[in-house]
This record gives C-alpha cells, sequence and structure tokens, in this order.
C-alpha cells in the first residue's frame, strides 16, 4: 500500500513540477556524481546567490520525489499524510496563481537504482549539467551491474541539456571527462591536477595558535587570473572541488568572478562533510559522518595523514554500505590505509571489522562514543566517517566539546532522524 501511495504521490508532483517550470521557465542547473554533488549543489548556491532570486534543493532532495519537491519548494511529509496533501495543495497553486517564483534553481539529482536519472533526464530540461566525482567502486554500485552501468546512469541527466546548454565536468576523473565525448554542447571543467577551465593551486592547511587545523587556503586560477581564497572550518581537497564548481557555474550564469568569490567567502558548508569541530579536551574532530564510499574515505584518511598533529591521530571508520561484491576488499583496503594514516583505528559494524586485527570494533556508533571519551586527550585529531545507516554521527555527538551544540553542528538532528535507533 506504502509503494502505491508513493507512486501516486509521485506522479502527482512530476506533473506538477512539469507545469511549474513550463510556466515559470526557471534557469536550471542540474548536479549528479557519487561523491561530493552535495557540497556541490550547495556551493553553487552560495556562488548565485547574492546576485540573482535562487533556491536549492534541501539538504540530500536528489530522488524521484525529492527533485519535485524542491520545484515545488516543499518539505518531505514523511509518513503524514496531511504534509503531503498541503504540498500537493500548494503544487496547484503555483499553477493556478502568480507567485514569486525563483529564477534559478540548483537541483541535486541521485541514483540509487538503474533508472533513477534515465526517467528524471525524461521530463527534467537543464541549462546547466554538473558532474563530481564518480570513483572507482561508486557507493549505490551494489544495486548496478558494473561501476559502469552506474556512470551510464549518471550520464543520462547530460541528454536533459538544452542544445545551448553548458556540461561542467570534474577533469582529474577521466571517465567523468570522458563524458564529454560527442557532446555538442558547450564542455568546461574544474580540477586540481589537470589542466582545467577553472584550478585550484597552492593548496596548504590553515592552523591556529595552538596548532590545530582551522581550515585551508589555495588559489582559484581562471582565465589569467589568480585569486587568493580560503575555507575555514573544513579540510580535504575534496572540499576544493565544490568551490572550483560554483566559480565556474557562477561565471558561466555571466555573474563577475570576483562576485562569484565573493559570494563563496561566505559559504557555509553542508554538515558531516569534513566539517572540523572542537572536541573534548581539547581535541579536534573532523567530522565526515554525513555518508561514506572507497573513495572519500581514502581522501579523508589522506588528509588526517597529511596533518600535523601534537597528539594521536585516531580513526573511526564505519560500515561502507551498497558496494556489493566489492564490499570485502574494499574495507581491507581501508583498513591498510588507516593503518598507514593513524595511531588508533576504531572500526564500528560488521563489514569494517575486516578492516584490521590491529582496531578495537564495535557493532554500533553509541558504544564507541563511549569508548573513545575515555582515550581522546589533548591535541588529538579524531576522523569520523561511516555510510549513512552507520549513524556515525552518534560518536561525534559523544566527543562534542559543545554537546549542546549537536543540532547546529551535525547531521541527521532532524527529530525524524533522532526517533530511530
Amino acid at each position: 500500500m506504502k509503494s502505491i501511495l508513493k507512486k501516486i504521490i509521485s506522479s502527482i508532483l512530476i506533473y506538477q513540477s512539469k507545469v511549474i517550470l513550463k510556466k515559470y521557465k526557471p534557469f536550471i542547473i542540474s548536479v549528479t556524481g557519487s561523491v561530493g554533488k552535495t557540497s556541490t549543489k550547495d556551493a553553487i548556491f552560495s556562488a548565485l546567490s547574492d546576485n540573482v532570486h535562487v533556491r536549492k534543493s534541501d539538504k540530500s532532495f536528489n530522488s524521484e520525489i525529492g527533485v519535485p519537491l524542491t520545484i515545488l519548494g516543499c518539505q518531505n511529509g514523511w509518513t503524514d499524510p496531511l504534509a503531503w496533501a498541503m504540498n500537493i495543495l500548494h503544487g496547484f497553486e503555483l499553477i493556478i496563481f502568480k507567485s514569486d517564483y525563483p529564477k534559478f534553481l540548483v537541483l541535486e539529482i541521485g541514483a540509487d537504482h538503474p533508472g533513477d536519472i534515465e526517467s528524471i533526464s525524461k521530463w527534467l530540461v537543464s541549462d546547466i549539467v554538473v558532474i563530481t566525482k564518480i570513483g572507482e567502486v561508486p557507493v549505490h554500485v551494489e544495486f548496478f551491474s558494473s561501476p559502469e552501468a552506474l556512470i551510464k546512469e549518471k550520464s543520462y541527466l547530460i541528454k536533459s541539456l538544452k542544445p545551448d546548454g553548458n556540461l561542467i565536468l570534474l577533469s582529474d576523473e577521466k571517465r567523468v571527462s570522458d563524458l564529454s565525448k560527442d557532446v555538442k554542447q558547450k564542455c568546461s571543467t574544474f580540477g586540481i591536477n589537470t589542466m582545467s577551465t577553472v584550478t585550484a593551486s597552492d593548496i596548504s592547511i590553515i592552523y591556529d595558535e595552538n596548532k590545530m587545523p582551522e581550515g585551508m587556503a589555495f588559489k582559484i586560477n581562471y582565465q589569467g587570473n589568480s585569486i587568493p581564497f580560503k575555507l575555514h572550518g573544513i579540510l580535504g581537497n575534496q572540499q576544493i572541488y565544490p568551490m572550483l564548481a560554483g566559480v565556474l557555474a557562477g561565471v558561466t550564469c555571466n555573474i563577475p568572478i570576483m562576485k562569484v568569490i565573493s559570494s563563496l567567502e561566505n559559504h557555509i558548508p553542508p554538515r558531516g562533510r569534513m566539517n572540523i569541530v572542537q572536541g573534548i579536551n581539547k581535541s579536534v574532530i573532523i567530522d565526515d559522518t554525513y555518508n561514506s564510499s572507497p573513495d572519500a574515505l581514502r581522501e579523508g584518511l589522506t588528509t588526517l595523514a597529511s596533518l600535523q598533529v601534537s597528539g594521536k591521530r585516531i580513526a573511526v571508520l564505519g560500515d561502507m554500505m551498497e558496494l556489493g561484491s566489492f564490499s570485502v576488499e574494499e574495507h581491507k583496503k581501508a583498513g591498510v590505509q588507516a593503518l598507514k594514516s593513524c595511531d588508533v583505528l576504531v572500526t564500528v559494524g560488521q563489514r569494517s571489522r575486516s578492516m584490521s586485527e590491529k582496531a578495537v570494533s564495535f557493532g554500533d556508533s553509541s558504544s564507541a562514543g563511549e569508548y573513545l571519551k575515555g582515550i581522546v586527550n589533548e591535541g588529538d585529531i579524531v576522523f569520523v566517517k561511516g555510510s549513512q545507516s552507520m549513524r556515525m554521527e552518534k560518536v561525534v555527538k559523544a566527543l562534542l566539546a559543545e554537546s549542546d551544540k549537536a543540532e547546529e553542528l551535525l547531521v541527521r538532528q532532524d527529530p525524524e532522524w533522532l526517533a530511530k535507533k
């Protein structure tokens, strides 16, 4: 019954979305990928928000229901029939009456299963399509026949491009940059390690007076300009890519680059993506708990290993889900890198238990958090990461210096998530 109701609601919302888009004709920027698409969507929104009337997908609204909800400007109704009825009513109000509708939409488009993006691309028409990192073993690959099948699914979004649209691709991953082949629309790129339309260089870590990390500094390079830029409260090269994509989307929308940079300087990164959080006993937590995949975990551990530290490097790693036949091998690979990157390895979940016999292992995140409270000391840096269902934010919450700020600082703090075990 729930499945039938979901299909009915989805069909109504998609119909309303088609009519609303036809009526208001917003400029649409669609973002997909397997790593960093939410961060990229948020960065593009920040790049545009001071200059145009723009709306972005809320949180990770990227599904057959999430995308229409963004177009309608509604919240998830969860299991509340009245909330869904109000959403549908709001959709008809937008259709019947005139509204101050956004001129720009930044939409995150996800692919959990085969057909997800192909289906959306049949009714969504994009002015700009942005594709971020996909990775060697992408998240959700369990539901596809191969990584190549998932990449093909992501590429369907390109079919939504208008004839005069623009394709923006990450150039540091060949499988992504190769998607420009046979594309007739204009294509531009962003990257760190390759020649791209927009690049980053001179990357360094910013440390505070106590020699603890507080952010990154780098230069953004575009058309002969090299502009110094700082990101506070966040770490990792994977957090630079969204800024570059934001710059490229901004200038593609004919906003002067210095205005785009100025807007991005006020950007607040989404929670649970390599955020720097103050921990107990004057420690620092790198909170990367939103989700996990082999490529994202590899980048996080590389960042942890690169940091100057006066105490211990502690890695707290939860299971990586939806990897299918790649699961065992990828967890073992992660374990090898983790032991080279940290002094103490703590794992959470059955899958990650295979990372190393040297790890301290727990079945759930709450138990791991209680253990860590007894070993985290001044000068320690704690890196926390795991798939969404592992609820690794509970580890971070246990270690927060200011536990009353959990709702402000951490992912999955709304009542619906907190009600789940």
